[in-house]
């Protein structure tokens, strides 16, 4: 059969039978490769939904809440359940959270707070929103500080840190890494109201001593720095950045010992 050429004829090439051979083998063995990846075992993730059903048993963890709010203390547990246990997918998830305490004046909105949450748990994704929207409640009569000097805009904010510190602990929430700089300038800063504390002290029982001394300058604030455990002089005040009352006054510039923020930039 005659094929009429139109077209300039710009190149050519003669096809062998080994280009044939060639071409034939890449074919085979392209759907040789197919093939067996269409055979290899597909990983089986399970994703946290709502449509999983609770297991007889969960990993749980109670945390206490002692708030001047409330009369008896709060335990709050939030339970897991371990997702693609034995593989390398394997995670925790938070499935439910229970409150519960001797007082009942909270009694109905904790009940629904902890069904709404144990809800938005089962329905998977991230839940890490919640953490957000908790914290940012505050009391209209006004909030409170816990132990350590961390202030609490409300007894719903106290819930919402606790489910940040378990999400944290599961994985799920990471703290923002300080910087070397950012550790330097604190450490700096401690060492430095250490000093002055340390003078203050040398002054006061010097004063008392000789007897020319006022009583508010023999009695310094008792000021220890220890680095994750550190505690704080008694007059700091709260710091609006990490909300801690360690902000104490240095060089004219209120400057706080725990987050390095400083009024004066």
């Amino acid at each position: 059969m005659a094929v009429r050429i139109e077209k300039k004829i710009k190149g050519y090439a003669v096809v062998t039978p080994e280009d044939k051979a060639k071409e034939a083998a890449v074919k085979a063995d392209s759907i040789s490769r197919a093939q067996a990846e269409a055979e290899l075992p597909v990983a089986d993730v399970i994703q946290m939904h709502e449509r999983i059903e609770r297991p007889e048993v969960l990993i749980g963890s109670t945390y206490k809440i002692k708030s001047p709010l409330v009369e008896h203390a709060m335990y709050v547990t939030i339970n897991d359940i371990v997702l693609n246990a034995g593989t390398d997918h394997e995670h925790r998830r938070p499935f439910e959270v229970f409150i519960n305490s001797k007082s009942m004046d909270h009694f109905q909105w904790i009940v629904a707070l902890t069904r709404i949450m144990s809800a938005v748990f089962r329905k998977g994704g991230d839940v890490t929103f919640l953490v957000e929207e908790m914290k940012a409640v505050f009391d209209p009569k006004g909030g409170y500080f816990k132990a350590g000097g961390v202030y609490m805009p409300s007894l719903v904010a106290e819930l919402g840190m606790i489910i940040e510190d378990h999400l944290k602990s599961i994985g799920m929430m990471h703290d923002p890494e300080m910087s070397e700089h950012q550790r330097a300038l604190i450490a700096e800063k401690r060492r430095a109201y250490e000093q002055r504390s340390k003078k203050n002290s040398d002054v006061g029982s010097a004063g008392e001593m000789g007897g020319a001394m006022s009583s508010a300058a023999g009695h310094p604030e008792d000021i220890e720095v220890t680095g994750d455990g550190a505690t704080f002089p008694p007059t700091a005040t709260m710091c609006h950045k990490c909300s801690t009352k360690a902000l104490v006054l240095m060089d004219g510039c209120a400057t706080c010992l725990n987050c390095g923020y400083s009024k004066c930039g």
